[in-house]
């Protein structure tokens, strides 16, 4: 053969490889979705993202005719389990249910020095689900019925309050945080590997606060185990109406634990289109509505546009926040 045909022919055979790739990347997008999706929970069951994630998970599946399965990889604080699916093919079988974490793991990666877990350009945003301030939380039989009681404690006693969290600048232990560099008090820090962990800490009197979503303790507080101080949020709380701002109480700090729905980036677009469907159908299903809502969340729906133009902004703020935070144990 003819040495100067045969570069050519390589690349003719790259090229007719490569458009064979697109036609059946299309022709699988077209048929998308042909079997069960995973939906990736970065923390324990009985938190935010595990609540608010199964039953999404259950109405997407009937809107997709697919199996929604959901998959708890917990710990760093939701880092491993965004992480793999920063890194999951994209094809749109590989999801997640991640929370505002995702917008302060990076930051906290710069700024302890280490290598990024991901980078937010990394995921293609599909739908944000719910969005709420998360709230201070007591033990009911604690001696502070009133935020006013619990800081007097803590100003007089630094470092004898010990506060959980979900993990490392996660979405419980920013806020408290944000608190402390507000009111000029020390706080000791006990991460766990997520909410639910968290709550069950308080609950069994290892730590004696903590700031979470209201869907995270809903129940215990319906129960009477777990009292609210305060809320983190602008204005009234539609699960809590009773409780205050922190803001309305002097402290100037705001907060908004949200939820929302993610896919790898480069997923091919017929899927993200379904798949923000199937997402739309799940935050006006009626069961959607009633099992958030019952354990203390209104569903704050924004599709796809709306919401990466939300989640820039608010990681714009978080960075600063996380930055200003610091290096944390």
């Amino acid at each position: 053969m003819n040495q100067t045909k045969r570069p050519f022919l390589k690349a003719a055979g790259a090229v007719a490889a490569l458009a064979a790739t697109g036609l059946m990347s299309a022709a699988q997008a077209a048929g998308y979705p042909d079997r069960a999706i995973t939906m990736i929970v970065p923390f324990p069951p009985g938190g935010v993202a595990d609540t608010v994630g199964r039953p999404v998970a259950e109405a997407m599946s009937r809107a997709l005719g697919q199996p929604v399965v959901v998959e708890n990889k917990a710990g760093a604080g939701g880092g491993i389990g965004m992480r793999a699916v920063s890194v999951a093919k994209p094809d749109g079988y590989t999801i997640l249910m991640g929370l505002v974490s995702i917008s302060t793991i990076p930051v906290a990666d710069e700024v302890l020095g280490r290598p990024a877990s991901f980078k937010l350009s990394q995921f293609t945003p599909i739908a944000r689900i719910t969005a709420d301030p998360t709230v201070l939380a007591v033990r009911a039989d604690s001696p502070w019925k009133t935020y006013k009681e619990f800081m007097d404690y803590v100003k007089a006693n630094p470092n004898k309050i010990n506060f959980g969290s979900s993990g490392n600048y996660g979405t419980m232990h920013v806020p408290m945080e944000m608190l402390k560099l507000e009111t000029g008090t020390k706080m000791t820090h006990v991460p766990y590997k997520g909410a639910g962990p968290a709550v069950v800490g308080l609950l069994g009197g290892e730590i004696q606060a903590l700031s979470t979503g209201p869907s995270s303790i809903g129940g215990h507080v319906k129960a009477g185990k777990i009292r609210v101080l305060a809320h983190w949020g602008a204005s009234k709380l539609e699960s809590m109406p009773d409780v205050p701002s922190l803001k309305s109480l002097g402290a100037n700090v705001q907060f908004a634990q949200w939820s929302g729905v993610f896919a790898p980036a480069g997923t091919p677009e017929a899927a993200v289109k379904k798949l923000r469907e199937a997402a739309k159908a799940a935050a006006n299903d009626p069961k959607v509505k009633e099992a958030i809502m019952k354990a203390g969340s209104p569903i704050m729906y924004m599709d796809a546009p709306e919401f990466a133009k939300y989640w820039a902004e608010d990681a714009k703020v978080l960075a600063g926040v996380v930055k200003k935070i610091g290096k944390v144990d």
